[in-house]
């Protein structure tokens, strides 16, 4: 009898406690408030599919020859990504011409050269200091033994072109005196192949305090589709929202419900998820320094570290509308009133 008296006595706090709790999600939810719809439409809009072709033809073809880690492939990307910058008017967060976080060689673990993250900079209008980051890998596999050159173009040339895009809108939005109000780092991390060795030297060796950086939106193959969505191209995986703060999870959804209306598949973001992803590319280095992050995901495919990983596979009006949905999620955390707050500190669920 004092059994069931207990039980139900637990019951009851818990029905209490649901509607407590579902209340305090909604006044979060409430609480987001889309910073400057217009704009958003405006300079996202500046994100074409036919730019991001060109720029992917580019990026993935033999001249860079698979882009391995330290190899004379990835220094000519880098060197590509570092021109596209300059020629945009984009500044380095340097301050002058360089635009490489150089990796020495000894930081590898195997016998590779020296290597470099690629870094471009907008900088914020009235909270410099807070960072957004957008980051993308830059490496890929290389040359095969059989002469195969690993093109990466989803893998994750896709990536790498988003930021290009973006960091060009946001420019335009700031030579048009709509520059968002925090800082934006444009990262292209080197060595995600090899164990996120760049994410890992830049959160070891950031350019700008950890403390500062508000979000790390990771963008890891978005131009393809995977066997699970053959029948539903328009959805992309988001992995990690909901971890270290749910405000981001929220203002994630109501980008894309107000303007993009993507199907969000989280099934990969849950605990012990058997492909490890949120694990595996480049913003986990970030998650472990309770930096919120976004993993955004197509899934594996067929060419899925393959040569046959070429940009003549790519979905660019896909591409373009899942770059889009970033850049507005990107725009939203850079320009809300408040800075973005991890849920420890989250005065809506405390």
């Amino acid at each position: 009898m004092k059994t069931f008296c207990l039980l139900s006595a637990f019951a009851l706090v818990g029905t209490c406690a649901t509607p407590k709790y579902t209340t305090k999600i909604q006044n979060l939810k409430d609480s987001i408030e889309i910073a400057d719809s217009a704009s958003i439409v405006n300079y996202s809009n500046t994100i074409t599919a036919e730019e991001l072709s060109t720029h992917l033809y580019k990026f993935a073809s033999k001249e860079f020859k698979g882009r391995e880690v330290g190899e004379e492939g990835a220094k000519k990307a880098a060197d590509f990504i570092k021109s596209y910058y300059q020629n945009e008017g984009i500044p380095s967060p340097f301050g002058d011409a360089n635009y490489f976080q150089i990796i020495p060689a000894e930081y590898f673990s195997k016998e590779i050269n020296v290597s470099e993250n690629v870094l471009a900079f907008i900088k914020g209008t009235t909270k410099p200091e807070e960072i957004v980051i957008i980051s993308a890998h830059l490496d890929h596999l290389g040359i095969s033994k059989n002469g195969d050159i690993y093109y990466g173009a989803d893998d994750d040339g896709s990536g790498t072109v988003a930021l290009m895009e973006m960091a060009q809108a946001f420019n335009k939005a700031k030579e048009e005196g709509r520059g968002p109000k925090r800082s934006i780092l444009f990262l292209h991390l080197t060595g995600e192949e090899i164990g996120k060795r760049g994410s890992e030297y830049y959160t070891s060796h950031p350019v700008f305090p950890l403390k500062n950086t508000l979000v790390d939106l990771n963008i890891d193959m978005i131009g393809r589709i995977d066997e699970i969505h053959k029948n539903n191209k328009n959805y992309i995986y988001l992995i990690g929202s909901d971890r270290l703060s749910k405000e981001l999870h929220f203002i994630s959804e109501k980008i894309n419900k107000v303007f993009y209306n993507i199907d969000l598949d989280y099934r990969y973001n849950t605990e012990r998820e058997k492909n490890r992803y949120y694990t595996r590319s480049d913003h986990y280095n970030f998650a472990n320094k309770d930096i919120p992050v976004i993993f955004y995901f197509n899934g594996e495919h067929v060419d899925y570290h393959q040569p046959t990983d070429t940009p003549d596979k790519i979905n660019y009006q896909l591409l373009e509308k899942r770059t889009k949905l970033i850049f507005a999620t990107a725009w939203q955390i850079a320009n809300q009133n408040h800075r973005l707050v991890i849920d420890k500190k989250n005065e809506y669920l405390n």
